[in-house]
């Protein structure tokens, strides 16, 4: 009589990892350690028992310990986060901020105590070189808000603006000062719980830039004009559309702090 029991499969067949896909592997599973703990509470045995390998392994490919493994793992979640505030030039700019701030804040909710250990500093596998590699996200992500505002580069040492398109001191000031904003209500909404949802919060920070640019304008030429040049692509339902019908009526209840007109004669 025939059996009808199904065979075993065969073994997986063991392929060696290249050095890239082993150093890979181990970046992914210290990531994943360290975006819910904060790095020094992270050993190398629990890196080495997330990636199913030896301890002694871990330290062939990051012979200086725990410090090495923070930095290379801080610098690809960096390359990521960099990424986030990469965005296509089509449709409104406010719009495309809106989806930048989308994937920001998704990285943020993925990697909740790790990135919160990471702005706030203090660790004790914190130097020069990881200040280093999170200050690199801040200016790239200064620049790409910068592109979107059609603004690249930035001003000369005369403070005139590179190939006419470049930014000067006071618009990559409001920028740079807007990118830090958008961290400390990071910060500021991991310790509440994630509160408000992620959605209220993208919307409140696009509106933050628009009343920064809004701001600025009023005593800086360059701003002026590429606020000019924003509303000029913006649409009703948009987000500047939005906070302009919501603005304008409680502006208007402002109309008695303006200077009366002089006479005439």
């Amino acid at each position: 009589m025939t059996s009808t029991a199904a065979a075993p499969p065969p073994p997986r067949a063991y392929r060696r990892l290249s050095v890239e896909e082993r150093r890979a592997q181990l970046l992914v599973a210290a990531l994943g350690l360290f975006a819910h703990r904060a790095p020094d509470e992270v050993s190398l045995d629990e890196v080495a028992v997330a990636a199913g390998v030896s301890r002694p392994l871990v330290y062939r490919y990051f012979p200086g310990g725990r410090q090495q493994l923070y930095e290379a793992a801080l610098g690809s979640a960096a390359d990521e986060l960099k990424l986030c505030f990469t965005e296509p030039p089509v449709g409104p700019p406010t719009e495309r901020v809106a989806r930048v701030l989308d994937r920001y804040l998704r990285f943020v909710d993925e990697h909740d105590t790790g990135f919160s250990a990471l702005l706030r500093g203090g660790s004790v596998v914190e130097t020069s070189r990881t200040t280093s590699i999170v200050d690199g996200v801040r200016r790239a992500a200064a620049e790409e808000i910068l592109s979107h505002l059609g603004r690249i580069g930035g001003a000369d040492a005369g403070g005139r603006s590179a190939g006419g398109r470049g930014a000067g001191p006071r618009l990559r000031m409001m920028v740079r000062s807007w990118i830090a904003a958008v961290e400390a209500a990071s910060l500021i909404w991991l310790d509440e719980g994630k509160q408000p949802p992620a959605a209220e919060l993208r919307g409140w920070l696009v509106d933050h830039l628009i009343a920064l640019l809004a701001a600025t304008a009023a005593t800086d030429e360059e701003t002026a004009a590429v606020v000019r040049d924003l509303l000029a692509l913006e649409t009703p339902g948009g987000p500047a559309g939005r906070l302009a019908e919501l603005v304008i009526p409680v502006v208007a209840d402002a109309a008695h702090l303006l200077a009366p007109a002089p006479a005439a004669d």
